[in-house]
């Protein structure tokens, strides 16, 4: 997908940056709701529809943080999943959650932390949004917790249906499910980390209406 064909949307004039950003799943949420999005991530991602900064995460909020009016960080899963435990060594990878909120607390900004709902039952994150692709109407089961720097608040979404005929997240039908998620633009490989940007439009959406809120 390129800046060509991007839905239509009506920019709102704020921007968000967008940590560990991979393909844009969240991206995507956030510019529907009319941001301008910047993403960085510590690999290329040429299928990224924004404009792209690869540099590390920590290092490049602490810089640039502050020069944007929202920042989100989905910093790196894998070592409180309990996929890794099955098959992995979650020592192996990063533990970014505390490092990230830190320095994106430091930016003096308002932000948004994405994970895996692990996170959550471990208490590493205050689970203030937990969503899933069904309460969106996607045929997807996917979940995940959303911490923010205004504890939550807003309009409420339905609660999950786990009905029969859901997707299920496997390789032979990775192209299907990426669909489902809406990223649409993204390879197999891509999606597999993704998270729909149904749930970064909702996050967005109630951002904005207790930011109007608090300034009127």
């Amino acid at each position: 997908m390129s800046a060509s064909v991007l839905p239509l949307r009506r920019p709102n004039g704020l921007r968000v940056l967008d940590v560990c950003c991979g393909a844009g799943g969240l991206s995507m949420g956030y510019y529907l709701a009319g941001f301008d999005v910047v993403g960085v991530d510590n690999r290329p991602q040429p299928n990224y529809p924004f404009p792209f900064v690869q540099a590390d995460g920590l290092d490049y909020t602490a810089a640039h943080g502050h020069t944007f009016d929202l920042v989100h960080g989905s910093w790196p899963c894998e070592r409180y999943a309990t996929v890794t435990r099955w098959r992995g060594n979650p020592d192996e990878h990063p533990d970014l959650i505390d490092p990230g909120r830190q320095v994106m607390e430091a930016t003096g900004r308002p932000w948004v932390i994405e994970n895996v709902p692990e996170t959550a039952t471990a208490s590493l994150l205050r689970p203030d949004y937990l969503l899933c692709g069904t309460q969106f109407g996607l045929c997807v089961r996917r979940h995940r917790v959303f911490e923010t720097s205004w504890q939550g608040g807003g309009d409420l979404v339905p609660p999950c249906w786990h009905h029969k005929g859901l997707l299920a997240f496997e390789h032979k039908g990775e192209r299907a499910y990426a669909d489902a998620m809406g990223c649409t633009w993204m390879t197999n490989l891509e999606a597999r980390k993704a998270v729909p940007p149904a749930y970064t439009h909702f996050i967005a959406t109630q951002y904005l209406a207790l930011h109007e809120e608090a300034a009127a």
